[in-house]
Parts: C-alpha cells; sequence; structure tokens
C-alpha cells in the first residue's frame, strides 16, 4: 500500500537525508549559538543608556547585524561558495552547508539575544554591579540567569530557522532533505518524494517547538 502511495520514496535515502539535516542543524546551531551569544551579550552591554554605552562600537557593530541579517540567505549561499571552499575544503553536502547557515543565522541569534536581555530588570543590574561583581560576574551571575527563558525561546526560534535555511541550502546541493526535495521533487517532478520531505521537516519543526516552549515554561517558573 505505501510502495503504491509514494513509488518513488526510497526509504533509506529519505533516512539519510534525514541525518544529514539533522548534522548540519546541530553543527550550525552550535556555532550559531558559540558565536551569537557573545554578539547579543556586547550589543546589549554597549548600547544606549547600558553599563558599558560606546555609541561608536554599537552602531559598527548594529550595521554588520542589519547587513548579514537583510542578505536574503539564498543569495549568501552562493556569495559564500568561495569562502566555503576556502575554509572547509567544499561548499558541497552537509561541511560546505554549515558556514553560511551559521553567518546566516548568528547575527539574527544574536539580534534575539540582545533584545532578551534587555527584558532584565535593570535593578539587578545595578544591585549585582553595587555589590562589587565584576563585568563577567555581572554578565554570568545576574544577566544570562535572569534572561534564561528568552534565551532559551530565542534559541528555539533560530533553531526553527535553520531549519528553513538547510532546507534552502538544498539548492546548490548541501544536502539533506531540502536537496532530496530540489532533485527528486522538482527537477524529476517526483510529488511523493516531496511530500515526504515536507512533512518530515514539518515534525522536526513541530518537535523544536515543543521542546523549546517547554524549556522556557520550566525555567520560568524556577
Amino acid at each position: 500500500m505505501l510502495e503504491q502511495l509514494l513509488p518513488n520514496v526510497f526509504w533509506p535515502e529519505i533516512w539519510q537525508a534525514s541525518l544529514d539535516t539533522l548534522n548540519m542543524l546541530l553543527g550550525s546551531m552550535l556555532f550559531t549559538v558559540l558565536l551569537g551569544l557573545p554578539l547579543g551579550v556586547l550589543l546589549f552591554l554597549t548600547g544606549p543608556r547600558q553599563l558599558f554605552e560606546q555609541s561608536v562600537l554599537y552602531g559598527a557593530l548594529s550595521l554588520v547585524v542589519n547587513i548579514l541579517r537583510s542578505v536574503p540567505f539564498v543569495i549568501l549561499l552562493i556569495l559564500m561558495i568561495p569562502f566555503t571552499e576556502l575554509l572547509v575544503g567544499t561548499s558541497l553536502g552537509v561541511a560546505g552547508a554549515i558556514p553560511p547557515l551559521v553567518v546566516g543565522a548568528t547575527p539574527f541569534f544574536g539580534r534575539l539575544v540582545e533584545t532578551a536581555l534587555r527584558e532584565v530588570e535593570r535593578g539587578i543590574i545595578e544591585a549585582t554591579q553595587a555589590m562589587g561583581a565584576s563585568t563577567w560576574q555581572i554578565i554570568t551571575r545576574a544577566l544570562l540567569p535572569e534572561a534564561l527563558p528568552g534565551l532559551l525561546a530565542a534559541t528555539t526560534v533560530t533553531a526553527i530557522t535553520l531549519v528553513s535555511y538547510t532546507a534552502m541550502s538544498g539548492l546548490i546541493g548541501g544536502g539533506g532533505l531540502g536537496d532530496l526535495a530540489v532533485r527528486y521533487g522538482y527537477q524529476r517532478y517526483q510529488p511523493d518524494v516531496m511530500a515526504v520531505t515536507v512533512v518530515l521537516l514539518l515534525v522536526l519543526v513541530q518537535v523544536l517547538q515543543m521542546v523549546g516552549d517547554r524549556l522556557v515554561i520550566h525555567f520560568s517558573r524556577k
């Protein structure tokens, strides 16, 4: 019955493409958080009326972030092909997709981190500062713990955005479910393959959203 409904679907290939999508998501999310969290903290600290207000630095960082966020991801994929090949040796497959995914998502995540930190009550920061805490202690013991629910929500939104980015990377042979959808669903006119890849991506997004929501609720109760 399933073979009659989905005659063009080769399940081992679907399984491998799903694993590739997960690898791209996990790899790019790791580097996005490692780069985007410090970026967001720096944007917050140097922003207007903040602890270390630096209008020039904040303006420069904001400009770079806004430029990168305004470039459509499909165009960013193409623009980064030479840099990606130089960095990882190829612009194809999982390895070739991760650098543009990170570059595309890091500014987005950084802005979300900045927004989450702005929700922290200023009195908490001032109290920590009055106790003689260092900058590092203010960040690690006041800012980040108090903003944790917002940071988890930002991580969830970014992860879901990265799922759509991984699908788009299939346009240039990035691998994963997006690549399968382009090669079989679009170029070979196999709608059953397209349908399966879309359903799997929807399931992945739903799982990410559910897990993210539960974490936010859990830590909001602390």
